[in-house]
Formats: structure tokens, C-alpha cells, sequence
């Protein structure tokens, strides 16, 4: 068995999937290097170096075979952060080589084909669920700033939404578990790795609200008391729609 560990990119990671079949490394499993712990436990280790070229080569391939969609979910198998997730997407690749004229990702027969469309089910709604639920709040400096803390990786996906919908404003949206974010100038959207003096402002950013961000806040909060109606509280069917883990986010639930 040879194991090919890749450095946590995408790149990296299509960069392996070509080198299995390049070196025919047969078995072969991928890992990343978040979970790749101890090399002692396998007899041959290949580390893999990100190459765009190679990269490459394997999407055009898979857009071939399994057109821009197929793509689209093996990224989404990529940012769900399962541990299986890199050898889920080579087992879906090498059915696609050995079936150039079939899109293998319709064969739910097979139990690797079917975990990745379960996890492409769970990533869609965990992305609807980002867009529902983001509360922006303004900055001193007028800039519009979120927190999230979704279940998988979703904001690299995510983000167009929000380019597309408040186009007129400046905005940020930062992954407090991941530690990075996505900020909007009025022209392109950025990906932003703070530093570790940053995080705290970041964590803590009711600090830097703007005098109007707190008076509105206050009348939501109102607003939101005054109109609920206990008699019909049904808290089985707010948490269905509104799971608890994004209440922390919502003003309302201040």
C-alpha cells in the first residue's frame, strides 16, 4: 500500500490523484496532511508536491467525463473535511477512467458514489443555511462584518451569494473555526488569513460597532419581543428551521 500525503489543497490533492496513476501506485490511498499522524504505520509514504500543471490535466479529465457539475462535487467532497473525503474523490476518478463514456457520479449502486452524493446533499444545505443565516453587522469604518462557524467548509463556495446580493456595500464574512475570511471592496472579493493579533478583534468585534449597529440592534431585540406571541411558541418547529448551533449569531437571540 502506498500512501500519498498532499498538503490540505485542492491542488494538492488533484496533484495526488494524478500521480497514483503517473507512478501506478496499486493500492494507493490519499491523505492529507492534517490527517496523516504517524508514517511509522505505513510501509511506503509519498508526499506529494502541489503541481498546477498536473492538477490541472486531472480537472479537464474530469470535466470531460463528468462535465463542470462533477467538478463541482468533488470540490464540495474536498470542503466537507471528511477524513475519507480525498480517497472517496480517487475512487470516483478511477471509475470514471475505466468508464470514459458514462458519468459514473449517477451509479448510486456503488457505496463510494453514494457517500458523495450524500455529502454533496449535506454540503447544499449546509450553503443554503450560511445564506439564511449571516447577520452582518456595521463596523465604525462602515464596513458590514459577519461570523460564521458553519459544519463544513462551505464559505469558499459560499461567498458569490453575497458579492451577488450587496454588491453596493463593503463586507466581510470570517470562519471562526477555520480562521480565514472573504472581504469585498465594492470591486473583487479576497480571501484573508489574519494574524494571530487579529483573531481577537475578529472573535470580538462588537467592539468596533458602529453607533447605528447598536440602535438598531436594540430595536430589533424590541421589535422581535414585542411581535412574538407565546401562546403560539412552538419550539420544536423554530429549531427545526433554526437549528441552535446559529442562534449565537442572530440578534434576535442576543
Amino acid at each position: 500500500m502506498t500512501t500519498l500525503v498532499f498538503d490540505d489543497t485542492f491542488e494538492g490533492l488533484m496533484t495526488a490523484v494524478f500521480e497514483v496513476f503517473e507512478y501506478r501506485f496499486e493500492p494507493a490511498e490519499i491523505v492529507s496532511q492534517q490527517h496523516h499522524f504517524n508514517e511509522a504505520l505505513f510501509a511506503d509514504v509519498h508526499h506529494v508536491v502541489s503541481d498546477a500543471a498536473k492538477a490541472d490535466r486531472v480537472i479537464k479529465k474530469l470535466e470531460k467525463s463528468l462535465g463542470k457539475n462533477g467538478v463541482k462535487q468533488m470540490l464540495l467532497v474536498y470542503l466537507s473535511e471528511r477524513a475519507d473525503a480525498a480517497n472517496l474523490i480517487l475512487s470516483a476518478v478511477r471509475q470514471a477512467v475505466l468508464n470514459p463514456d458514462k458519468n459514473v457520479l449517477e451509479n448510486f449502486g456503488n457505496p463510494s458514489i453514494l457517500d458523495i452524493a450524500k455529502i454533496c446533499k449535506s454540503m447544499g444545505r449546509e450553503i443554503h443555511r450560511l445564506h439564511a443565516f449571516v447577520r452582518f453587522e456595521k463596523l465604525e469604518d462602515g464596513m458590514f462584518f459577519a461570523k460564521v462557524e458553519p459544519d463544513f467548509n462551505v464559505l469558499p463556495v459560499g461567498f458569490k451569494f453575497f458579492k451577488d446580493r450587496y454588491a453596493d456595500q463593503k463586507w466581510m464574512i470570517y470562519d471562526l473555526k477555520r480562521r480565514f475570511g472573504v472581504i469585498y471592496d465594492l470591486n473583487e472579493t479576497t480571501f484573508f488569513y489574519p494574524e494571530p493579533e487579529q483573531v481577537y478583534a475578529l472573535n470580538n468585534a462588537s467592539a468596533m460597532h458602529h453607533e447605528e449597529e447598536r440602535k438598531y440592534q436594540t430595536l430589533w431585540q424590541r421589535y422581535f419581543t414585542k411581535t412574538n406571541i407565546s401562546e403560539r411558541k412552538n419550539m420544536k418547529l423554530h429549531i427545526q428551521h433554526v437549528p441552535k448551533r446559529y442562534w449565537k449569531y442572530l440578534t434576535e437571540k442576543f
